[in-house]
């Protein structure tokens, strides 16, 4: 996922197409971490965490995501591992971009 995102062309040429990388735009990368917030509403009307990451594997999927983009050249800025946090952001563009992956829901992981 994070070589993923450090390859997604989201950022404008100067011509209003899409064809820059973060690395491409002299971007950087606010990586926080959110994996104890996996939650299942297929069913019921309560959010079911059977499928989040224990704590020290959602510790080593995140240090080794932001590990993957650091070694892409990318700088990378960090939230604090398992800390309440208030994160603000102002959005700038036509385009918000989710990235999800199931894998550790799916048992690959």
């Amino acid at each position: 996922m994070a070589a993923k995102v450090a390859a997604l062309r989201i950022f404008d040429d100067g011509s209003g197409k899409l064809q820059h990388t973060v690395g491409d735009a002299n971007g950087a990368v606010l990586v926080i971490p959110q994996f104890t917030l996996y939650g299942d509403l297929r069913r019921g009307r309560r959010p079911d965490f059977t499928a989040a990451a224990p704590p020290d594997v959602g510790r080593r999927l995140y240090e080794g995501f932001c590990g993957v983009l650091r070694a892409s050249g990318l700088a990378v800025s960090t939230g604090v591992f398992g800390a309440a946090m208030r994160v603000r952001i102002d959005a700038d563009g036509p385009v918000t971009i989710v990235a999800s992956t199931d894998r550790w829901a799916e048992g690959e992981l």
